[in-house]
């Protein structure tokens, strides 16, 4: 008597398939942002003061008019494509990235690491956390 393979049976083949499938657009997001770490406000500062990180705030026109971190460059997430050479000067600098929350700044750092920029960082928590460490914020 053989034993039985119960993955390899026909109907199960299409669930086994769509279970692998999931698992490989879970882990997507991890394996594309390979050069691109997640970091905390204070390893944030340490990037800015001491290794001459470059800000780059991925927020709206209206969400940046509201406030933003002193020196930080502005390319809208949306426009990162078409606009990403404009940082060409600091490819060997870090980049510091920054939105509201820190939810979308993964496409537009992504963008960055494709084009050659291997210390690209995502500020955790956004703009938002950097509020709420009381950080400084200018308007213009």
């Amino acid at each position: 008597m053989e034993p039985d393979n119960f993955l390899l049976r026909p109907e199960n083949l299409l669930f086994v398939t769509a279970a692998i499938v999931s698992g490989l657009m879970l882990l997507w997001p991890l394996i594309s942002r390979k050069n691109v770490t997640e970091v905390d406000t204070i390893a944030a500062i340490k990037l800015i003061n001491y290794e001459n990180a470059q800000v780059l705030d991925v927020r709206d026109d209206n969400e940046y008019a509201e406030g933003h971190l002193p020196d930080s460059k502005h390319i809208p997430a949306e426009k990162m494509s078409e606009r990403w050479h404009e940082l060409e000067k600091y490819k060997e600098n870090p980049i510091l990235v920054i939105y509201k929350s820190g939810v979308r700044s993964s496409k537009p750092s992504s963008v960055l690491n494709k084009n050659g920029f291997m210390k690209v960082h995502d500020l955790k928590g956004g703009i938002d956390a950097w509020r709420r460490a009381n950080l400084p914020i200018v308007k213009r």
